[in-house]
């Protein structure tokens, strides 16, 4: 096999055993609780058989605990367990079964009490996932905003407090257990007045219920989602938005709201007034602190309701299949923004042509588009910059101590092995090692947010390169002072509650409640968060809570740009990643995990024009450091300038300025073929006919009628 097809053939995702599957997926915990509930659920059953009463009431608290903590913790296991037919409800009724037996085998006169007991308990949680389950689904409307004030409406809070709550006493410990040990106590000879301990599990549980019957009543008249476009038509017609940022997902899964927020800045600082719309409501939970209004609609038809009559302009940050939804409406210029310039096939795919013009940040884009031939007219092309970069700051001054931080970005593993780039399957465990033993160098690994979300290679891959930076951390620890670290993890905790207390992220209530009790956006808001997220930065990046350790960066915080400037090298696959941290002029690794020939490597790849090429075999990789190490500066520094221009476009004028200036463009030719105040309707069309057809008047069709009616 050629090194290409062992490249490609090792973004395949693997088939796993069932053990191993559950073990990655759900996390050794869970997977630890799995075991520990299938042991002792057979123990107990043995257990009952025996009579024994001690080793029955050990295994049953046993087998509660883990069933308990997975209800809690294992959602994953949970679900699993759920579709094999092993859901909550029929492990509660196992236990209870079992208890049921071992009073009969020790022929328990509270037997009886004990059924009707048990069987009320059982009843009574039974009945909670229902009402829970109606509750959550009237509350789940397909309409939800951010910043947009829609007046009162007949929307009650949801339950609040902590998990019993919202999910009933099934999902905390106590009634059963409370229950079961007072039953314990009269099969072993008590009193048998113990019962009415073991009442007040049943008795909690119709609390429990009656809680749940309330709320579910409550929602039982919620307003429809029309009634809610309709309000927020009456807003929008006060706001009279002209721009639309859209946005839907290519698959389910959160993490693709990056594409969204990179643009959040850029959209908030252009003239026109400008509006979010999203297609699935769990986008909001990440979409970032914006002062702009957001509508997110689920439903085709609930968009077509939308009011948007002076929209001229929609920005699109993602390909997907329900753009085809925005793309309808005829009055607006369509425009594809992407999510990041790179050399890879998405970045110059033909499905593009849709839109009436696709942006791009310089030449390099252009020149993309143009490789595929006959699929985009150039004259639809602009080049606008990437007005997200001005975070990037640009290389500076070597450390004093010679400490190399290295940033470690791999691509993710694309939705098919043809879109396979990432470097982390074949080499990402050899990179990491290879860096280990290089004196002075430090790592930070910031993998793809996507990354195993379709192999299990990649998820696999992942955990070895960060058990590796675990284990060489440990080495390091002498060098951190761990009680001044705790104080400052302290703060850093303090801080990032009161981002999210700003970032609207820890809001009382669902997303309906907070949809309900929304007000028209702050800009003084987002600048208190750009404040707090410097603060946690200083401290976060300061040596004395690093001490030189290697860091593993997952989630929002820090940012992508934060760890491009905060290192000296870059090492990272064909991806947008590396177009923008070409912006700082630092020297940067690109991974050649098939070993091309370097010269058609970069002419396939303009991209890496500038890079040192990284092997399969990683043997370049020392080398590399020394040369980026030198006083004198790295031989491909120049290089980097011409190619950040190429890549990026001009520094005069600023990105902001070209894609304002786009904006702007494009509006104005919006308006003039469609002025505000009209709308684009079919025009009745036919034939030009060489014949006549003859008409009769009125009369003649009443003489011709009036024998049938005789």
């Amino acid at each position: 096999m050629s090194e290409t097809s062992r490249a490609e053939s090792s973004c395949r995702p693997g088939k796993l055993r069932a053990v191993v599957d559950l073990i990655e997926q759900a996390g050794r915990w869970p997977s630890a609780l799995f075991v520990g509930y299938i042991l002792s659920a057979v123990a107990l059953a043995l257990a009952t058989m025996s009579g024994s009463l001690p080793l029955f009431f050990t295994v049953f608290l046993i087998n509660y605990l883990c069933d308990w903590a997975l209800r809690v913790r294992g959602d994953y296991v949970n679900r699993k367990m759920q579709r094999f037919g092993f859901g909550e409800r029929i492990r509660d009724l196992n236990r209870i079964l079992l208890f049921m037996a071992l009073a009969l085998i020790t022929s328990s006169p509270a037997m009886m009490p004990l059924a009707l007991l048990l069987g009320a308990l059982f009843g009574l949680n039974s009945l909670h996932e229902p009402l829970v389950s109606f509750r959550m689904r009237r509350r789940n409307l397909p309409v939800a905003v951010l910043n947009i004030s829609l007046g009162k409406t007949s929307i009650p809070d949801s339950p609040r407090g902590g998990t019993w709550q919202r999910y009933g006493l099934n999902r905390i410990p106590g009634p059963e257990l409370l229950l079961v040990g007072a039953g314990a106590a009269v099969i072993a000879g008590a009193d048998s007045r113990w019962l009415l301990l073991g009442a007040i599990a049943p008795l909690a549980s119709l609390l429990a219920v009656l809680h749940a019957a309330l709320h579910a009543l409550r929602n039982a008249t919620l307003p429809q989602a029309e009634d809610l476009i309709e309000r927020i038509n009456e807003r929008l017609d006060e706001y009279r938005p002209e721009v639309v940022l859209y946005f839907t997902f290519a698959s389910n899964g959160q993490d693709f709201m990056y594409q969204v927020n990179m643009w959040v800045d850029a959209l908030e600082n252009i003239d026109r007034r400008a509006v979010i719309i999203l297609r699935e409501t769990g986008a909001l939970a990440q979409l970032d602190q914006t002062r702009l209004p957001v509508v997110c609609v689920r439903k085709a038809d609930h968009l077509a309701m939308l009011n948007l009559p002076a929209v001229r302009v929609v920005l699109y940050p993602g390909n997907a299949g329900k753009n085809v939804h925005m793309l309808q409406k005829a009055e607006a210029r369509h425009v594809f923004i992407g999510h990041g310039d790179s050399d890879k096939l998405a970045s110059s795919n033909r499905v593009s042509r849709v839109f009436d013009e696709i942006w791009v940040a310089g030449k390099a884009g252009r020149d993309r588009y143009q490789r595929v031939r006959h699929a985009i007219d150039d004259s639809t092309i602009v080049e606008v910059g990437r007005p997200q970069l001005s975070a990037v700051r640009a290389a500076g001054p070597k450390h004093a101590d010679g400490v190399l931080t290295v940033l470690y970005g791999p691509t993710w593993e694309g939705w098919t092995d043809e879109a396979c780039h990432t470097s982390l399957i074949p080499m990402g465990e050899k990179i990491i090692s290879e860096l280990l033993q290089i004196d002075r160098v430090r790592v930070i690994y910031k993998p793809h947010p996507l990354t195993g979300r379709r192999s299990d290679a990649a998820a696999r891959a992942d955990q070895r390169v960060q058990q590796l930076l675990r284990a060489d951390n440990e080495r390091r620890m002498s060098a951190r002072d761990n009680k001044r670290a705790a104080v400052v993890e302290e703060r850093l905790g303090e801080l990032e509650r009161l981002i999210a207390d700003r970032s609207g992220s820890l809001g009382e209530g669902d997303r309906l409640q907070r949809t309900r009790d929304a007000r028209w956006g702050q800009g003084e808001v987002r600048a208190e968060l750009e404040r707090l997220t410097r603060q946690w930065n200083e401290l976060f990046w300061g040596e004395e809570y690093q001490g030189g350790q290697h860091l593993v960066v997952r989630g929002r915080q820090p940012s992508l740009y934060d760890c491009f400037n905060q290192s000296d090298l870059l090492i990272s696959d064909m991806s947008s990643v590396i177009s923008d941290f070409v912006a700082s002029c630092k020297p940067y690794v690109v991974t050649n995990a098939a070993d091309t020939d370097p010269d058609a490597y970069r002419l396939q790849n303009p991209t890496a024009g500038a890079a040192y090429l990284l092997g399969s075999d990683c043997s370049e990789l020392s080398h590399i450091l020394e040369l980026v190490r030198r006083s004198d500066g790295d031989p491909l520094a120049g290089r980097r300038l011409e190619l950040r221009e190429y890549l990026l476009g001009p520094h005069e004028p600023t990105s902001m300025m070209l894609f304002n200036a786009a904006v702007e463009n494009l509006y104005q030719k919006g308006e003039r073929t469609f002025p505000l105040g009209s709308t684009a309707v079919p025009v009745p069309t036919a034939p030009v006919y060489t014949d006549i057809i003859p008409r009769q008047s009125v009369g003649e069709r009443l003489i011709q009628k009036a024998p049938e009616m005789t």
